[in-house]
């Protein structure tokens, strides 16, 4: 994506986000608690980073991972005007690595994959970087992006990797199959 792209998209999310702030009552349903590890995996220009950041509070910390460098430098001035502390970014060129995070295995209480299913070409392989990185009891947050729920959950349960323990309007939340 060009930086002038970007840029537009940038300023046309921030305006939504002013006119209609729905991402933090939405981050609230998610189960974030104070002292939790959470991943942002695609995290965009950080608006929900912001908000998970802020739940998870001083002791707690977030990862916020996307593959466009521009993104990666829009959360990090977003997290220094904010003041938050709690929050560590990842490049990762997705198209290179597989989809590897370089997260330690388990490390994650929640796991956030919000805005990006659709556009994933190998579910699978992502679903399982995603179960790697996040312990045993964790938990995933993903939306359906623009596709239908039902290809969502087929893409999810095809995996063999993630039970769907609730759906709502908004998202799934998954744990992992043992």
């Amino acid at each position: 994506m060009s930086k002038l792209a970007f840029r537009t998209m940038m300023v046309f999310f921030y305006i939504l986000d002013f006119l209609y702030p729905y991402i933090k009552k939405r981050v609230k349903k998610f189960g974030i608690e104070e002292g939790m590890t959470v991943v942002d995996y695609g995290c965009g220009l950080g608006s929900y980073t912001t908000e998970m950041a802020e739940l998870v509070g001083r002791k707690g910390t977030v990862y916020a991972i996307d593959m466009n460098r521009l993104a990666i430098e829009a959360v990090e001035r977003k997290m220094a005007k904010c003041n938050l502390r709690n929050v560590r970014l990842i490049l990762e060129p997705m198209w290179m690595s597989g989809y590897d995070s370089t997260l330690p295995n388990g490390l994650a209480d929640i796991v956030c994959a919000l805005g990006k299913f659709s556009t994933i070409r190998q579910p699978t392989a992502f679903l399982g970087e995603l179960r790697r990185i996040i312990k045993n009891d964790g938990t995933l947050i993903i939306d359906d992006n623009h596709q239908p729920r039902d290809v969502t959950k087929k893409k999810i349960l095809d995996s063999e990797l993630w039970d769907i323990v609730e759906e709502t309007s908004d998202h799934l939340k998954c744990k992992p199959r043992r």
